[in-house]
């Protein structure tokens, strides 16, 4: 069977295709007629039901691909990656699984998609395209709500094993759409009568049955775990008064903090939501136009144009090519999916283990999240919390993610070269310059997308005129062109990934709202750094902790918008950065994907491995250290994000490119241009020397009592362990130690 991905395996059933004998020769097995007629009848089931297997799970991988160029959301990718596999895996729970959408349920999504980019549109441009009729801000809000909420009961079933969409699911969807609507029509009376505070008992009634529906929209996507936590958070300010300190708060009643969650500017319309219908709509068009438009594929083959055939290419393959994609995409397990589909077989096949090749895939495809120039939703609820530009931002992402990337380079061409691992062979690598003709048009879109959102600083709009721009292009290319069918699907792919993630903002946006009418965003942050002593850097142990946590049970959106209430104040009382506090809560609440028993990341690439995912997650836990250490490095040393003078920054950034790889190369036991580090006592002293030499580069305030001090004490440290090792690997090869 041929995958959509490009590689050639065995049909999945477990049923032999031969039967293991001959029907029709009756004679030679010496059995009586009927014993033959009956053997031939298994084996004709057997044989139908393997074909019935094959293509059950061809189209699964159809519809894995399909996933990958957004045209389903990533619960449903989680979903459907984790049915490929046959071994005994654990499995997502089958409610997350999208449906399939036919006949009338798809033209309600062709509509939705361009009705909400309609609306994105009107807004940011001010075109005034509906007459008579004032867009206020939070009228906006519930209006490009009432486009895309709806659809998450149209998407997902209610339980496992619905088929199609039952009756009652389209009235909960129409149910949505009304109660939307009404609030938009109350937009301007609720902010002039104040009803977040005093809403009449109408509109506390409605804010109830909404807050039901978001709940529920959020299990359908999401799972339970996420939505037990939100709601028991969003119910916080009904007992804040019975909890004692530090999380004691002010009270409201059930019916006053239904009315703040749906009504209010600082709840579930709130921060989230305001920086989704500004920013993010334009960004989620231009990555699933992208990938429609075939970005995934030239990704994948400019990767393995460049590096594929020097030392584990196919491991560097992986890397180049997940940066890439999840720089625009955004998404870690669409990520893992449309890239791994590819890499993965090709690792495997030069020699690397399968749990290696798997958590190749899964790390990179979670750094890539954090990937300027697109760093999926978060980042941008980021840029509205700290108020600046997401061109800041996205600059000051740029070193750790670079420093990230280069650290598991490092890791791979060391383990490669460990096992005598090589590259690719040349037929199976295009040329870059045939690449680059079938894909060149990617090019002048990418080079406007970074000029509007670097020079001129228009994040909003940048998104829209960049997609404009790569469909005008691929559109005037005969051999590229989509048909009505290809655009359709586009516009469905736009409205699953617009609806899921306004399901999932006007859930986390409850957090907000609780936190904000307890007043406990205020008072906790003292406690805090009170319960800290003070010290940064117990804070931010007890920050990663903590995003780790939360992480396991919420998105990274989620689970960032929480501590960026809760933990990024306290962080910043004690003397931090703003934006290095903001970051690190990012990174950390991302390290869930790799980190068992989580772990999402590593469940996609599983099947795709052939292994199981506790595997591919331990090995990632490894691969993925410079993850765990890169927000330390910039927190404790804010130059790394550009803060500060132009010196500082360019040691800094300099110091950290040394040291990361070299504590990264020792980690792997191979420091490349010296050999292999020997797996014995001598070894394995000089190696911890030399991950302590590279930290103390990296984090230079860890010692000394002078910047310039501890980068002497850093760099001296990794010069003699460095001196150290090539001693110790030149006895070894002489014999005077043992290997």
């Amino acid at each position: 069977m041929r995958d959509c991905g490009g590689t050639s395996e065995p049909p999945p059933s477990s049923v032999p295709w031969n039967m293991g004998h001959r029907c029709g020769d009756r004679k030679a097995s010496g059995v009586p007629p009927c014993l033959a007629s009956a053997r031939r009848t298994r084996c004709r089931i057997g044989r139908t039901s393997a074909f019935r297997q094959a293509n059950r799970d061809k189209n699964r991988r159809r519809r894995v691909m399909r996933c990958a160029e957004g045209n389903v959301s990533e619960a449903a990718a989680r979903e459907q990656a984790t049915q490929l596999h046959a071994g005994a895996q654990a499995r997502m729970p089958d409610e997350l699984a999208g449906r399939a959408l036919t006949g009338a349920a798809r033209a309600v999504f062709v509509v939705a998609a361009l009705v909400a980019v309609t609306l994105a549109l009107n807004q940011l441009l001010n075109l005034h395209l509906f007459v008579g009729v004032v867009f206020i801000e939070n009228r906006y809000l519930f209006l490009l709500a009432t486009s895309l909420f709806p659809l998450i009961f149209l998407a997902f079933p209610a339980h496992a094993g619905a088929r199609g969409i039952p009756l009652y699911d389209w009235l909960i969807a129409a149910l949505a759409c009304g109660l939307l609507c009404w609030f938009a029509l109350q937009a301007e009376r609720s902010l002039s009568e104040g009803w977040e505070y005093n809403a009449p008992q109408v509109a506390k009634l409605l804010a109830f049955v909404l807050w039901l529906l978001i709940l529920e929209a959020l299990r359908r996507s999401s799972g339970w775990a996420m939505t037990l936590i939100i709601g028991a958070i969003s119910l916080y300010p009904v007992v804040a008064e019975l909890i004692p300190n530090p999380l004691k708060g002010s009270s409201q009643t059930l019916a006053d903090t239904f009315a703040f969650h749906l009504i209010s500017s600082e709840s579930a319309f709130g921060i989230p939501m305001r920086a989704f219908a500004e920013i993010v709509v334009g960004f989620i068009v231009f990555g699933v136009a992208l990938n429609h438009t075939g970005g995934g594929r030239f990704f994948n083959d400019v990767a393995f144009a460049l590096v594929g055939r020097v030392r584990g290419g196919a491991a560097q393959v992986g890397i180049i090519s997940s940066a890439l994609q999840g720089s625009i995409s955004g998404s870690v397990i669409s990520n893992v999916i449309s890239s791994g589909v590819v890499t993965i077989p090709a690792m495997k096949r030069t020699g690397f283990r399968a749990d290696y090749a798997g958590a190749v895939e899964s790390v990179a495809s979670t750094g890539a999240v954090l990937m300027p120039p697109v760093m999926g939703s978060t980042a941008f609820v980021m840029a509205s919390f700290l108020g600046r530009s997401y061109g800041e931002i996205a600059l000051a992402a740029t070193v750790p993610a670079l420093l990230f990337y280069v650290a598991l380079v490092v890791q791979i061409d060391g383990y490669a070269a460990r096992l005598g691992l090589t590259g690719l062979r040349a037929s199976e690598v295009p040329r870059l310059g045939a690449v680059m003709r079938e894909g060149w048009f990617y090019l002048p879109v990418f080079g406007l997308l970074i000029f509007l959102l670097v020079v001129l600083q228009n994040e909003a709009m940048a998104p829209f005129y960049a997609s404009a721009l790569l469909l005008a292009i691929n559109q005037a290319l005969p051999g590229h062109r989509l048909g009505w069918r290809r655009l359709a699907e586009l516009a469905i792919g736009v409205a699953r990934a617009l609806a899921d993630l306004t399901a999932i903002l006007l859930a986390v946006g409850l957090i907000i709202g609780a936190m904000s009418v307890t007043g406990l965003a205020g008072t906790l942050a003292n406690d805090l750094v009170y319960a800290a002593g003070g010290a940064p850097l117990v804070l931010l142990v007890m920050g990663a902790l903590t995003s780790f946590v939360f992480g396991m049970g919420m998105t990274v959106t989620a689970c960032y918008i929480f501590l960026a209430i809760v933990l990024a104040p306290p962080l910043v009382k004690a003397g931090l950065d703003p934006l290095a506090v903001h970051l690190f809560i990012m990174y950390w609440g991302m390290v869930s994907f790799i980190t068992p028993p989580v772990a999402l990341a590593t469940f996609a690439a599983a099947p795709l491995a052939g292994t199981s995912a506790m595997r591919i997650g331990l090995q990632s836990v490894r691969m993925g250290a410079p993850l765990y250490v890169v927000p330390f490095c910039f927190v404790l040393n804010p130059a790394l994000l550009f803060r500060g003078d132009a010196a500082t920054v360019i040691v800094s950034i300099a110091a950290a490119f040394v040291g990361i790889p070299a504590a990264a190369a020792a980690l792997q036991g191979y420091v490349p241009g010296i050999g292999r580090i020997p797996a014995h006592a001598g070894g394995h002293a000089v190696r911890a020397l030399v991950i302590a030499g590279g930290l103390m580069l990296a984090i230079p305030t860890l010692v000394g009592s002078t910047f310039a001090a501890s980068l002497a004490a850093g760099a001296t440290t990794l010069a003699l362990g460095i001196a150290l090792l090539i001693a110790v690997i030149g006895k070894t090869r002489t014999g005077r130690i043992s290997a």
